[in-house]
C-alpha cells in the first residue's frame, strides 16, 4: 500500500491515489545513474562556490556514492516517492537528516530532470553509434565478398536493371550513413547544460554554471531558463532519428522477407534466425525480419507521442512533460536492439548466386543498356529506346531472353543493331558499363564501400568522444570540493 507523503511545503500529504497517479518513479528509476552523476556535479559546484560547507558536501557525496554502489550491487531499495530525484534525496535524508537538503540548493526538479534526460540521450546516442558502426562495417565486408554476385534490382517491385549484390548492400549502407550524420546532429543539440536555470528564471544564489558545465563536459550552456525547462526538442530529434533509422531497417527487412520466399528464392536463411511453424513442419519463417518491420512502428508511435505531448504547451515547465519518460527511455534500447539484430541476421543470410543470376539472364533487364549502346552510335536516345523496345517484344514473342538475342533477329527489327551493341545485352557487361559515380559498376562500388567504412569509422570516433556516465561518475567522486 502506498503511504501518503508530506507535501514539500509542509502542508498535508498527497492522497495515496494522487501520489500513485502523479509518480514517475517506476519509469525514471532507469535515470538513477544520470541523476547521481548530475547531483555529484551540482554538489561539487556548490562546494567550490562556498554555497555549502565542504564538510557537508563530502558527507552528501559519500551517500551518493553509496547509492551508486547499492544500485550496482542490486541491493538498493528506494523510497516510494514521486520520482527518482525525490527518492534519492529521501535516501540521503534517511542517513544525514536535514543536511541532505543542502543538495537541492539552487536546483529545481525542472532543471534537474532536463539534465538527466540530456545525459541519458547523450549516452544512448553513443551506444547507437557503436551499433551503427558494426552494421556499416558488416555491410562493407559483405559487399567486398559479393562483388561478382548479380541479381535484379526493382522499381515498382518489377525487375528493373541488373546490379551486383555489392551494390545492393551499399545501397542499404547509404541509408545508415545518413543515420550517422543525423545522430551527429542529435549530439550537437543535446550537448547543452540545462542545470542552473532553476525552476524557470534562474537563482539569486551566486552559482557558477561554468563549473558544472566543465565537470559534466558539456560544450555550452542553455541560453534561457524559461525555454530550458520546457524544451524537449532534443528528445524529439532523437526520436525522429530513431524512427528514420528503423524505417531504413524495415525496408531492408522487407527485401530479405521477399528474397527468402520461394517466389524469389534468392536467399536461404540460416537455421539460427529462421523460425519454425507451430503447425506446418515444412515452413521456415523470416520472423526476425518481420519483427524488425513491426518494431519500426513503435518508433513512429514514440515520435508522434512526443510531438503531441509538447503541442500547445505554454512557456516554461508543465507536468505534462513527465509523460516523455516512457517513449524516451524506450527509444535508445529499441534502436540499438533492432540495428544489432539486423547486423546479426544479415550475417546469417546466404544468397543462391545461380538462382540470382538466372533471374537476371532470363529476363530483359539489360534493355536500357542496349538502348544506351545504340545511342552511343549517335542515334537519339528516344529513337534507340523505341528500337530496343521493339527488339524486346520480338524476343518475348519467341520466348527468348535478351541475353540470347541473335544478330540476325536484332537486325530484322532494326538494321542499326550490330554485334558491338548486342554485347551490352550480356548482364555482366551491363553491370560493368555503369561506371558513373553512384552506379553499379565495379569502380563506383569500390568507392561506395570505402564510404561505408569511412562512416563506420566516423561513428566510432563520435561515440568515443562522448563522455560516458560511468567515467563521469568516477571522476566526480574524486573531484576536489
Amino acid at each position: 500500500m502506498t503511504i501518503a507523503k508530506t507535501a514539500a511545503s509542509g502542508g498535508p500529504g498527497l492522497h495515496p491515489e494522487v501520489l500513485a497517479f502523479t509518480s514517475s518513479l517506476a519509469l525514471d528509476k532507469a535515470l538513477l545513474t544520470e541523476d547521481l552523476v548530475g547531483s555529484l556535479a551540482h554538489l561539487t559546484m556548490l562546494s567550490r562556490t562556498r554555497l555549502i560547507p565542504s564538510e557537508d558536501a563530502r558527507a552528501i557525496r559519500e551517500q551518493l556514492v553509496a547509492i551508486w554502489k547499492g544500485a550496482q550491487a542490486g541491493t538498493l531499495v528506494l523510497a516510494d516517492e514521486e520520482d527518482v530525484h525525490m527518492a534519492v534525496e529521501a535516501e540521503i535524508t534517511r542517513v544525514l537528516g536535514e543536511r541532505a537538503g543542502l543538495l537541492h540548493t539552487a536546483r529545481s526538479r525542472n532543471d534537474q530532470v532536463a539534465l538527466d534526460l540530456r545525459l541519458h540521450v547523450r549516452e544512448k546516442v553513443a551506444e547507437v553509434l557503436g551499433v551503427l558502426a558494426k552494421l556499416l562495417e558488416g555491410l562493407a565486408a559483405r559487399a567486398e565478398a559479393e562483388r561478382d554476385t548479380l541479381l535484379p534490382s526493382y522499381t515498382h517491385r518489377q525487375r528493373a536493371q541488373p546490379i551486383s549484390l555489392a551494390y545492393l548492400l551499399c545501397g542499404y549502407g547509404a541509408m545508415f550513413t545518413r543515420d550517422v550524420d543525423a545522430l551527429g546532429f542529435v549530439l550537437e543539440q543535446v550537448d547543452v547544460l540545462p542545470l542552473g536555470v532553476g525552476a524557470i528564471g534562474g537563482t539569486s544564489l551566486p552559482i557558477d554554471r561554468e563549473v558544472t558545465r566543465e565537470l559534466l563536459r558539456f560544450p555550452r550552456l542553455t541560453m534561457n531558463g524559461l525555454d530550458t525547462v520546457g524544451d524537449r526538442d532534443f528528445a524529439m530529434d532523437f526520436a525522429y532519428t530513431a524512427m528514420r533509422s528503423l524505417l531504413h531497417a524495415s525496408r531492408v527487412a522487407t527485401d530479405f522477407y521477399d528474397f527468402a520466399s520461394p517466389e524469389f528464392g534468392f536467399v536461404k536463411l540460416d537455421g539460427e534466425i529462421a523460425c519454425g511453424s507451430s503447425m506446418m513442419p515444412q515452413k521456415r519463417n523470416p520472423d526476425v525480419f518481420e519483427l524488425i518491420r513491426g518494431k519500426a512502428g513503435r518508433a513512429v508511435g514514440n515520435l508522434n507521442t512526443l510531438a503531441v505531448l509538447v503541442k500547445g504547451l505554454p512557456g516554461g515547465y508543465s507536468r505534462d512533460l513527465q509523460e516523455d519518460r516512457q517513449v524516451l527511455l524506450e527509444t535508445g534500447p529499441l534502436l540499438s536492439s533492432v540495428l544489432g539484430m539486423l547486423h546479426l541476421a544479415l550475417g546469417k543470410v546466404h544468397f543462391d548466386k545461380e538462382r540470382c543470376f538466372a533471374a537476371v539472364e532470363s529476363d530483359y533487364m539489360q534493355a536500357t543498356d542496349v538502348a544506351e549502346a545504340l545511342a552511343m552510335k549517335g542515334i537519339p536516345f528516344r529513337t534507340a529506346y523505341k528500337a530496343t523496345g521493339a527488339l524486346v517484344r520480338a524476343c518475348q514473342e519467341r520466348g527468348l531472353p535478351l541475353a540470347k538475342v541473335t544478330l540476325e533477329l536484332a537486325q530484322s527489327v532494326d538494321p542499326r543493331f550490330d554485334a558491338e551493341v548486342l554485347k551490352s545485352a550480356d548482364p555482366r557487361r551491363a553491370v560493368e558499363r555503369k561506371a558513373n559515380a553512384g552506379g553499379t559498376g565495379p569502380a563506383s562500388v569500390e568507392k561506395q564501400i570505402a564510404e561505408l567504412k569511412s562512416h563506420a569509422a566516423r561513428a566510432r570516433a563520435m561515440a568515443d568522444a562522448v563522455p560516458r556516465l560511468a567515467a563521469l561518475f568516477d571522476s566526480l567522486q574524486e573531484a576536489a570540493l
